[in-house]
Protein backbone atom coordinates (compact mmCIF):
# COMPACT_ATOMS: atom_id res chain seq x y z
CA UNK A 1 0.00 0.00 0.00
CA UNK A 2 2.86 2.70 0.68
CA UNK A 3 4.69 1.88 -2.17
CA UNK A 4 1.48 1.73 -4.39
CA UNK A 5 0.52 5.88 -2.58
CA UNK A 6 4.03 6.75 -2.91
CA UNK A 7 3.92 6.01 -6.71
CA UNK A 8 0.50 8.09 -7.06
CA UNK A 9 2.49 10.79 -5.17
CA UNK A 10 4.96 10.20 -7.73
CA UNK A 11 2.96 10.39 -10.63
CA UNK A 12 0.90 13.76 -10.00
CA UNK A 13 3.58 16.06 -10.76
CA UNK A 14 3.93 14.38 -13.90
CA UNK A 15 0.26 14.63 -14.95
CA UNK A 16 -0.03 18.43 -13.75
CA UNK A 17 3.23 19.00 -15.54
CA UNK A 18 1.92 17.24 -18.69
CA UNK A 19 -1.19 19.47 -18.09
CA UNK A 20 0.43 22.66 -17.97
CA UNK A 21 2.39 21.98 -20.95
CA UNK A 22 -0.67 20.75 -23.13
CA UNK A 23 -2.76 23.68 -22.16
CA UNK A 24 0.56 26.13 -23.08
CA UNK A 25 0.72 23.99 -26.76
CA UNK A 26 -3.02 24.81 -26.85
CA UNK A 27 -2.59 28.72 -26.01
CA UNK A 28 -0.01 28.55 -28.53
CA UNK A 29 -1.86 26.87 -31.06
CA UNK A 30 -4.83 29.37 -30.72
CA UNK A 31 -2.45 32.58 -31.39
CA UNK A 32 -0.65 31.35 -33.77
CA UNK A 33 -3.52 30.61 -36.25
CA UNK A 34 -3.95 32.51 -38.54
CA UNK A 35 -6.76 35.51 -38.54
CA UNK A 36 -8.70 33.91 -40.84
CA UNK A 37 -9.23 30.96 -38.70
CA UNK A 38 -8.75 32.40 -35.38
CA UNK A 39 -12.19 34.60 -35.15
CA UNK A 40 -14.19 31.90 -36.92
CA UNK A 41 -17.54 31.67 -36.06
CA UNK A 42 -17.47 35.34 -33.90
CA UNK A 43 -19.88 37.60 -33.84
CA UNK A 44 -18.77 41.24 -33.83
CA UNK A 45 -21.33 43.59 -32.70
CA UNK A 46 -21.52 47.23 -33.66
CA UNK A 47 -24.26 49.39 -31.82
CA UNK A 48 -24.23 52.13 -34.43
CA UNK A 49 -26.42 54.86 -36.70
CA UNK A 50 -28.10 53.64 -39.59
CA UNK A 51 -26.24 52.69 -42.60
CA UNK A 52 -23.19 51.72 -40.42
CA UNK A 53 -23.30 48.23 -40.84
CA UNK A 54 -24.28 47.80 -44.01
CA UNK A 55 -23.67 44.70 -45.83
CA UNK A 56 -21.67 46.29 -48.96
CA UNK A 57 -18.77 47.14 -46.72
CA UNK A 58 -19.43 44.66 -43.95
CA UNK A 59 -19.93 41.91 -46.02
CA UNK A 60 -15.84 41.43 -47.23
CA UNK A 61 -14.55 41.97 -43.78
CA UNK A 62 -17.29 38.86 -42.12
CA UNK A 63 -16.32 36.51 -45.35
CA UNK A 64 -12.37 37.48 -44.55
CA UNK A 65 -12.45 36.54 -41.45
CA UNK A 66 -15.12 33.92 -41.16
CA UNK A 67 -17.44 36.14 -38.87
CA UNK A 68 -20.44 37.48 -38.78
CA UNK A 69 -20.94 41.55 -38.03
CA UNK A 70 -24.20 42.26 -36.59
CA UNK A 71 -25.18 45.90 -36.77
CA UNK A 72 -27.77 47.31 -34.22
CA UNK A 73 -28.98 50.53 -34.70
CA UNK A 74 -29.80 53.66 -32.45
CA UNK A 75 -31.81 56.57 -32.73
CA UNK A 76 -30.39 59.32 -31.04
CA UNK A 77 -26.88 59.96 -29.29
CA UNK A 78 -29.13 59.80 -25.94
CA UNK A 79 -30.44 56.82 -26.80
CA UNK A 80 -26.72 55.25 -27.28
CA UNK A 81 -25.25 56.59 -24.01
CA UNK A 82 -28.31 54.74 -22.22
CA UNK A 83 -27.78 51.50 -23.62
CA UNK A 84 -24.16 51.59 -22.88
CA UNK A 85 -25.16 52.52 -18.88
CA UNK A 86 -27.36 50.12 -18.77
CA UNK A 87 -24.90 46.87 -19.15
CA UNK A 88 -24.90 47.40 -23.31
CA UNK A 89 -20.95 47.61 -23.59
CA UNK A 90 -20.39 44.40 -22.82
CA UNK A 91 -23.09 43.15 -25.57
CA UNK A 92 -20.99 45.47 -27.99
CA UNK A 93 -17.76 45.72 -29.96
CA UNK A 94 -17.96 48.53 -31.77
CA UNK A 95 -19.88 52.26 -31.29
CA UNK A 96 -20.39 55.09 -33.62
CA UNK A 97 -20.95 58.14 -31.28
CA UNK A 98 -21.43 61.80 -32.63
CA UNK A 99 -19.48 64.51 -30.98
CA UNK A 100 -21.83 65.79 -28.64
CA UNK A 101 -21.59 62.48 -26.56
CA UNK A 102 -17.49 61.15 -27.57
CA UNK A 103 -16.04 62.59 -24.63
CA UNK A 104 -18.67 62.13 -22.03
CA UNK A 105 -18.42 58.52 -23.16
CA UNK A 106 -14.68 58.71 -22.70
CA UNK A 107 -15.04 59.87 -19.28
CA UNK A 108 -17.33 58.05 -18.26
CA UNK A 109 -14.96 54.71 -18.54
CA UNK A 110 -17.42 52.95 -20.96
CA UNK A 111 -14.80 52.46 -23.67
CA UNK A 112 -11.09 51.58 -23.76
CA UNK A 113 -8.56 53.59 -25.66
CA UNK A 114 -7.38 52.27 -29.56
CA UNK A 115 -4.46 51.59 -30.70
CA UNK A 116 -3.51 54.19 -34.27
CA UNK A 117 -0.14 51.77 -34.92
CA UNK A 118 -2.65 49.10 -35.58
CA UNK A 119 -4.89 50.97 -38.12
CA UNK A 120 -2.75 51.01 -41.43
CA UNK A 121 -4.42 53.87 -42.58
CA UNK A 122 -4.74 56.29 -39.55
CA UNK A 123 -2.44 58.77 -40.65
CA UNK A 124 -4.28 59.40 -43.80
CA UNK A 125 -7.22 59.77 -41.93
CA UNK A 126 -8.31 63.51 -42.12
CA UNK A 127 -5.14 65.55 -39.56
CA UNK A 128 -8.32 67.80 -39.40
CA UNK A 129 -10.26 65.28 -37.10
CA UNK A 130 -7.11 62.87 -35.83
CA UNK A 131 -5.80 66.32 -34.29
CA UNK A 132 -9.76 66.81 -32.33
CA UNK A 133 -8.69 66.56 -28.78
CA UNK A 134 -12.34 65.67 -27.40
CA UNK A 135 -11.18 61.82 -27.91
CA UNK A 136 -7.43 62.23 -26.54
CA UNK A 137 -6.84 61.83 -22.75
CA UNK A 138 -3.36 62.64 -21.98
CA UNK A 139 -1.10 59.81 -24.77
CA UNK A 140 -4.35 57.49 -25.48
CA UNK A 141 -6.29 57.67 -28.41
CA UNK A 142 -10.79 56.29 -28.08
CA UNK A 143 -11.44 57.25 -31.32
CA UNK A 144 -11.04 56.73 -35.16
CA UNK A 145 -12.57 59.51 -37.53
CA UNK A 146 -14.94 57.87 -39.17
CA UNK A 147 -17.98 60.61 -41.01
CA UNK A 148 -18.97 64.06 -40.83
CA UNK A 149 -21.63 65.99 -42.34
CA UNK A 150 -24.40 68.43 -41.90
CA UNK A 151 -27.78 69.12 -40.55
CA UNK A 152 -29.72 69.24 -43.76
CA UNK A 153 -32.66 71.35 -44.73
CA UNK A 154 -33.80 68.52 -47.22
CA UNK A 155 -37.17 69.34 -49.20
CA UNK A 156 -39.03 67.52 -52.18
CA UNK A 157 -37.97 70.02 -54.65
CA UNK A 158 -41.11 69.21 -57.09
CA UNK A 159 -43.41 70.61 -54.48
CA UNK A 160 -41.04 73.81 -53.49
CA UNK A 161 -39.30 74.86 -56.72
CA UNK A 162 -37.18 77.26 -55.58
CA UNK A 163 -33.57 76.40 -53.30
CA UNK A 164 -35.08 77.59 -49.51
CA UNK A 165 -32.66 80.54 -48.47
CA UNK A 166 -33.43 80.18 -44.89
CA UNK A 167 -34.74 77.99 -42.14
CA UNK A 168 -37.59 80.41 -41.60
CA UNK A 169 -39.39 78.25 -44.36
CA UNK A 170 -40.03 75.96 -41.78
CA UNK A 171 -42.24 78.43 -40.22
CA UNK A 172 -44.24 79.42 -43.41
CA UNK A 173 -48.13 79.24 -43.07
CA UNK A 174 -48.48 77.12 -46.16
CA UNK A 175 -46.29 74.52 -45.37
CA UNK A 176 -48.20 74.09 -41.86
CA UNK A 177 -48.31 70.33 -41.02
CA UNK A 178 -46.04 69.70 -43.58
CA UNK A 179 -42.34 69.96 -41.91
CA UNK A 180 -40.68 67.40 -39.77
CA UNK A 181 -37.80 67.44 -37.02
CA UNK A 182 -35.47 64.93 -35.68
CA UNK A 183 -36.82 63.88 -32.32
CA UNK A 184 -33.91 65.25 -30.33
CA UNK A 185 -32.45 68.03 -28.35
CA UNK A 186 -30.44 68.94 -31.75
CA UNK A 187 -33.72 71.24 -32.68
CA UNK A 188 -32.10 73.31 -29.66
CA UNK A 189 -29.12 73.99 -31.29
CA UNK A 190 -30.91 74.77 -34.72
CA UNK A 191 -33.02 77.23 -33.09
CA UNK A 192 -30.17 78.71 -31.59
CA UNK A 193 -28.85 79.21 -35.11
CA UNK A 194 -31.69 80.95 -36.54
CA UNK A 195 -32.01 83.46 -33.96
CA UNK A 196 -28.32 83.87 -34.30
CA UNK A 197 -26.53 83.28 -30.87
CA UNK A 198 -23.59 81.27 -32.69
CA UNK A 199 -22.41 84.69 -35.12
CA UNK A 200 -19.34 85.47 -32.81
CA UNK A 201 -19.23 82.07 -31.11
CA UNK A 202 -20.10 78.71 -32.47
CA UNK A 203 -20.01 77.13 -29.03
CA UNK A 204 -23.01 79.40 -27.49
CA UNK A 205 -25.48 76.89 -29.41
CA UNK A 206 -24.54 74.04 -26.73
CA UNK A 207 -23.93 76.43 -23.61
CA UNK A 208 -26.90 78.28 -23.59
CA UNK A 209 -28.14 80.26 -20.36
CA UNK A 210 -31.65 80.64 -19.23
CA UNK A 211 -32.59 83.68 -20.88
CA UNK A 212 -31.21 81.83 -24.31
CA UNK A 213 -32.90 79.18 -23.48
CA UNK A 214 -36.49 80.73 -22.94
CA UNK A 215 -36.14 82.30 -26.70
CA UNK A 216 -34.86 79.06 -28.27
CA UNK A 217 -37.96 77.35 -26.68
CA UNK A 218 -40.44 80.01 -27.66
CA UNK A 219 -39.64 79.51 -31.11
CA UNK A 220 -39.46 75.96 -30.98
CA UNK A 221 -43.15 76.42 -30.06
CA UNK A 222 -44.05 78.38 -32.74
CA UNK A 223 -42.81 75.76 -35.04
CA UNK A 224 -44.55 73.25 -33.34
CA UNK A 225 -47.79 73.50 -35.40
CA UNK A 226 -46.17 73.39 -38.40
CA UNK A 227 -45.24 70.12 -37.63
CA UNK A 228 -46.29 67.12 -39.28
CA UNK A 229 -43.98 64.32 -36.78
CA UNK A 230 -40.77 63.66 -35.13
CA UNK A 231 -39.44 61.32 -36.60
CA UNK A 232 -37.03 58.89 -35.11
CA UNK A 233 -35.16 57.04 -37.71
CA UNK A 234 -33.85 58.12 -40.56
CA UNK A 235 -36.06 55.25 -42.43
CA UNK A 236 -38.62 56.71 -40.47
CA UNK A 237 -38.38 60.33 -42.25
CA UNK A 238 -38.01 58.50 -45.65
CA UNK A 239 -41.28 57.01 -45.25
CA UNK A 240 -42.64 60.65 -44.46
CA UNK A 241 -41.44 62.02 -48.15
CA UNK A 242 -42.34 58.91 -49.52
CA UNK A 243 -45.84 59.36 -48.61
CA UNK A 244 -46.11 62.80 -49.04
CA UNK A 245 -46.64 63.77 -45.87
CA UNK A 246 -44.16 65.96 -45.52
CA UNK A 247 -42.26 68.86 -48.24
CA UNK A 248 -39.36 69.36 -45.73
CA UNK A 249 -37.37 68.41 -42.94
CA UNK A 250 -34.07 68.85 -41.06
CA UNK A 251 -32.18 65.30 -42.40
CA UNK A 252 -29.03 63.52 -43.16
CA UNK A 253 -27.60 63.43 -46.72
CA UNK A 254 -28.31 59.77 -46.77
CA UNK A 255 -32.46 60.35 -46.94
CA UNK A 256 -32.11 62.02 -50.63
CA UNK A 257 -29.51 59.62 -51.58
CA UNK A 258 -31.66 56.99 -50.55
CA UNK A 259 -35.17 58.36 -52.08
CA UNK A 260 -33.00 59.91 -55.35
CA UNK A 261 -32.58 56.39 -56.11
CA UNK A 262 -36.02 55.27 -55.90
CA UNK A 263 -37.27 58.31 -58.15
CA UNK A 264 -38.02 61.09 -56.04
CA UNK A 265 -36.74 64.33 -56.44
CA UNK A 266 -35.32 66.01 -53.04
CA UNK A 267 -32.62 68.33 -52.56
CA UNK A 268 -30.79 69.33 -49.39
CA UNK A 269 -28.95 72.65 -48.61
CA UNK A 270 -27.36 74.71 -45.90
CA UNK A 271 -29.27 77.61 -45.55
CA UNK A 272 -27.73 81.35 -45.09
CA UNK A 273 -28.30 80.94 -41.23
CA UNK A 274 -25.80 78.03 -41.62
CA UNK A 275 -26.55 74.71 -40.43
CA UNK A 276 -25.29 72.24 -37.62
CA UNK A 277 -22.74 69.20 -38.44
CA UNK A 278 -22.18 66.07 -36.74
CA UNK A 279 -18.77 64.07 -36.69
CA UNK A 280 -18.47 60.30 -36.33
CA UNK A 281 -16.24 58.04 -34.38
CA UNK A 282 -15.17 54.38 -34.16
CA UNK A 283 -14.80 53.13 -30.39
CA UNK A 284 -14.34 50.08 -28.99
CA UNK A 285 -16.11 49.36 -25.67
CA UNK A 286 -14.51 48.66 -22.58
CA UNK A 287 -15.95 45.08 -21.89
CA UNK A 288 -16.10 44.35 -25.89
CA UNK A 289 -15.63 40.17 -25.80
CA UNK A 290 -14.24 40.37 -29.23
CA UNK A 291 -11.36 43.24 -28.66
CA UNK A 292 -8.92 42.19 -31.30
CA UNK A 293 -11.39 41.19 -33.75
CA UNK A 294 -13.08 44.54 -33.17
CA UNK A 295 -9.69 46.39 -33.91
CA UNK A 296 -8.93 44.35 -37.26
CA UNK A 297 -12.52 45.98 -38.00
CA UNK A 298 -11.35 49.33 -37.87
CA UNK A 299 -8.10 48.73 -39.76
CA UNK A 300 -9.97 47.55 -42.45
CA UNK A 301 -12.88 49.67 -42.29
CA UNK A 302 -10.14 52.69 -42.40
CA UNK A 303 -8.45 51.59 -46.02
CA UNK A 304 -9.74 54.66 -48.69
CA UNK A 305 -11.52 51.54 -50.89
CA UNK A 306 -14.13 50.72 -47.65
CA UNK A 307 -14.45 53.87 -46.91
CA UNK A 308 -15.41 55.08 -50.26
CA UNK A 309 -18.21 52.08 -50.31
CA UNK A 310 -19.33 53.88 -46.89
CA UNK A 311 -19.74 57.29 -48.77
CA UNK A 312 -21.76 55.22 -51.23
CA UNK A 313 -24.57 53.82 -48.83
CA UNK A 314 -24.55 56.89 -47.14
CA UNK A 315 -23.83 60.02 -48.98
CA UNK A 316 -22.18 61.09 -46.07
CA UNK A 317 -18.61 62.97 -45.59
CA UNK A 318 -15.80 60.77 -44.88
CA UNK A 319 -12.33 60.52 -43.00
CA UNK A 320 -10.59 59.50 -45.71
CA UNK A 321 -9.63 62.25 -48.44
CA UNK A 322 -7.52 59.28 -50.35
CA UNK A 323 -10.59 57.14 -51.17
CA UNK A 324 -11.88 59.85 -53.71
CA UNK A 325 -10.19 57.42 -55.81
CA UNK A 326 -12.96 55.02 -55.34
CA UNK A 327 -15.68 57.43 -56.18
CA UNK A 328 -17.59 59.03 -59.15
CA UNK A 329 -16.96 62.48 -59.53
CA UNK A 330 -21.25 63.18 -58.32
CA UNK A 331 -19.86 60.93 -55.26
CA UNK A 332 -16.98 62.97 -54.29
CA UNK A 333 -19.23 66.41 -55.29
CA UNK A 334 -22.07 65.23 -53.13
CA UNK A 335 -19.60 64.19 -49.81
CA UNK A 336 -17.42 67.61 -50.15
CA UNK A 337 -14.10 64.93 -50.11
CA UNK A 338 -12.30 67.97 -52.18
CA UNK A 339 -13.71 70.84 -50.60
CA UNK A 340 -13.44 69.49 -46.90
CA UNK A 341 -12.08 72.40 -45.19
CA UNK A 342 -14.70 74.68 -46.95
CA UNK A 343 -17.25 72.96 -45.57
CA UNK A 344 -16.13 72.12 -41.77
CA UNK A 345 -15.70 76.43 -41.91
CA UNK A 346 -19.53 76.47 -42.73
CA UNK A 347 -20.93 73.85 -40.29
CA UNK A 348 -21.44 74.30 -36.58
CA UNK A 349 -20.15 70.87 -35.53
CA UNK A 350 -22.48 69.46 -32.44
CA UNK A 351 -20.12 70.21 -29.05
CA UNK A 352 -20.39 68.50 -25.28
CA UNK A 353 -23.55 69.97 -23.59
CA UNK A 354 -23.04 70.02 -20.14
CA UNK A 355 -26.87 71.17 -19.13
CA UNK A 356 -27.49 68.06 -21.24
CA UNK A 357 -30.40 67.46 -18.72
CA UNK A 358 -32.12 70.67 -18.83
CA UNK A 359 -31.66 70.89 -22.97
CA UNK A 360 -33.91 67.09 -22.73
CA UNK A 361 -36.14 69.31 -20.31
CA UNK A 362 -37.25 71.59 -22.72
CA UNK A 363 -37.04 69.61 -25.75
CA UNK A 364 -39.85 67.64 -23.92
CA UNK A 365 -41.47 70.17 -22.79
CA UNK A 366 -41.65 71.79 -26.38
CA UNK A 367 -43.26 67.91 -27.34
CA UNK A 368 -45.59 68.30 -24.90
CA UNK A 369 -46.60 71.16 -25.37
CA UNK A 370 -45.75 72.88 -21.45
CA UNK A 371 -45.24 76.73 -21.84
Amino acid sequence: MRRKFLTLLLAIPAVMLFSCSSEKKDAAASANKPDSLKYKGATLNILCWEGYADEKFTKAFADKYGVTVKGTYFGSSDELVSKLQGGGGSSYDIISPSCDVASYIVDAGLVQPIDPTKISEFNNLSELLRNMTDVKRGNDVFGMPFTWGPDYLVYNADEIKEEPKSWNLFFDPKYKGKISVWDDISNIYLMGQILGLDKTDKAALYNMNDEQLKQVKEKLMKLKPQIRKFWATAGELDNLFKNKEVVAAVGWPITPATLNKQGMNLKATIPQEGATGWIDRLMITKNSPNKELAMLYLDFISKPENMAKVAEVTTYSIAHQGAKQFMSPELQELTYINNMTYYHERLNFWQYVKERKKYNELWNEVKSGVQ
